[in-house]
């Protein structure tokens, strides 16, 4: 399936070669990159964060718990999404091998799956920066900035073409405004209350 024209493939491949390339020549970069997708596999470090929050936020426990459920069904949706799309992912050599064992030694991330669009880390980390960010400003500050740099990661490490980041990110920040009546559900009714007495 061709994903756009060739003006726009070309761009989505130099923009990944670049990236791609920092990490080749900054280890460092290299190893941030690969520790932050580990952390966002299967939504993993926005799920922690999100039931952190329900249990150090007793008053918004339950819309820490629905936003922490948004960012689970937003992931979910982009694996389905990616499954149905079926866009292979870039084949970046000798640093990025898909797939584990031997073939994965040296690699700067082994990844789990063969397809790339949306962008899985990409959807969950903007779907939890916004929610979770709504209900406390100082998680804002800090999420939005992990979240840009998790997208940032993938193309780092060579696993995402920039239009895979750029569709998870938009699926991530839909689904949050999909959602949001629903994980402030507590909250709203908590304030018509108290301006009703």
């Amino acid at each position: 399936m061709r994903f756009a024209g060739a003006r726009w493939e070309g761009a989505d491949h130099l923009l990944l070669d670049a990236l791609h390339a920092c990490g080749h020549r900054r280890p460092a970069l290299a190893s941030a990159a690969r520790a932050l997708s580990y952390a966002g596999e299967h939504g993993a470090l926005w799920l922690a964060a999100g039931l952190t929050g329900a249990v150090t936020d007793r008053p918004r426990r339950g819309p820490w718990l629905r936003a922490t459920a948004l960012t689970a069904t937003a992931h979910l949706a982009s694996v389905t999404l990616k499954r149905l799309v079926r866009r292979p992912r870039p084949s970046l050599s000798p640093i990025v091998t898909v797939g584990r064992g031997r073939e994965g030694r040296g690699v700067l991330r082994p990844v789990v799956g063969r397809h790339s669009f949306p962008s899985s880390h990409a959807t969950s980390a903007v779907a939890a920066a916004l929610v979770f960010g709504a209900l406390r400003p100082g998680v804002r500050r800090v999420g939005v900035p992990l979240a840009t740099a998790m997208c940032l990661s993938r193309l780092v490490v060579g696993v995402h073409y920039p239009t895979d980041v750029a569709a998870g990110a938009l699926l991530g920040a839909v689904a949050a405004k999909a959602g949001r009546t629903w994980v402030h559900r507590d909250v709203a009714d908590r304030f018509r209350r108290r301006r009703r007495g």
